[in-house]
């Protein structure tokens, strides 16, 4: 993402949009890997997807949150604009209202136990979203919404990779039982991506749901993945509760998250230098709320 930078994003909208022309472009400084975020003066974001397979994102995020976030009790990204690729840059990218508050992994005076009672309650609300002209789950949200064994082939040759290093044997009955059920109602909307930095904190609360790239309907149990990224203890059982959901999409949810934590150890270099994912692995192997 070295080449998007500010001046590529004046530039677009200088040619696009030049009403906006004069606002001030900086950086943000906390970043996705899916795209790079400007502000545009105070009350506007420039989003660029890094690469061809992010873009399906902005179509659908442009054509979605405006729905979503009627319906929603918290702020979502407001798409404002939608921009054109150009010989610049070559994917479509868009403009957005800008929301204020801090990522949850940083923000201060948070009551984590009321972070997921929050959290919990409005993964509820998203899934009683009208989803009738929702993006069925699929490539577009990586098959975030699909069933688990989506990445079967993934967590096999991350545990053959990691059979000296973890518990190889926890691992694969973790893996087994999230394969033993699936979504059996209609399909409903998931954010695909519910994770510390995307979620917005103000004055010690949740206040905004950012980053829609990956959602889409179908199954939500990979909305629950953040019981074990960032949730312990009363935490959890706290989300757990507020969130609902049977055992089964419990027990999918967990094989989500064994999923990313073992292949961000196994394949990605210096991942776990601080023993970041070693600490969710743990977290989802001893997990005794879906034993």
């Amino acid at each position: 993402m070295d080449d998007l930078t500010a001046d590529l994003a004046r530039r677009l909208v200088a040619e696009q949009f030049p009403a906006w022309a004069h606002l001030e472009v900086t950086g943000v400084e906390r970043q996705g890997w899916d795209n790079r975020t400007f502000r545009l003066g105070t009350d506007l974001t420039v989003r660029l997807p890094s690469a061809a397979a992010y873009t399906p994102a902005v179509d659908k995020e442009h054509r979605h949150l405006p729905a979503l976030a009627a319906h929603l009790p918290i702020p979502v990204p407001e798409p404002v604009a939608l921009g054109a690729p150009t010989g610049d840059f070559p994917h479509p990218w868009s403009i957005r209202r800008w929301l204020e508050g801090e990522t949850i992994d940083v923000a201060t005076g948070l009551d984590r136990d009321r972070l997921a009672n929050d959290l919990g309650r409005l993964l509820t609300i998203l899934r009683s979203a009208p989803a009738a002209d929702g993006p069925a789950a699929g490539q577009h949200s990586f098959y975030r919404g699909c069933h688990p064994s989506a990445y079967a082939d993934q967590v096999q040759a991350a545990l053959r990779e990691l059979e000296a290093r973890v518990d190889t044997a926890a691992c694969e009955a973790v893996w087994a039982a999230a394969l033993t059920s699936v979504w059996e109602q209609s399909p409903v909307w998931f954010h695909g991506d519910i994770a510390a930095g995307n979620l917005l904190a103000a004055n010690g609360r949740l206040s905004a749901l950012i980053d829609f790239g990956t959602c889409g309907v179908g199954d939500p149990a990979c909305d629950l993945v953040i019981a074990w990224t960032y949730f312990d203890g009363d935490e959890r059982r706290i989300f757990r509760e507020a969130a609902g959901l049977d055992e089964g999409a419990w027990r999918r949810a967990r094989g989500w998250a064994l999923w990313k934590a073992l292949i961000l150890i196994a394949r990605v270099p210096g991942a776990d230098t601080d023993g970041a994912q070693t600490r969710i692995l743990t977290e989802i192997l001893t997990d005794p709320l879906t034993d």
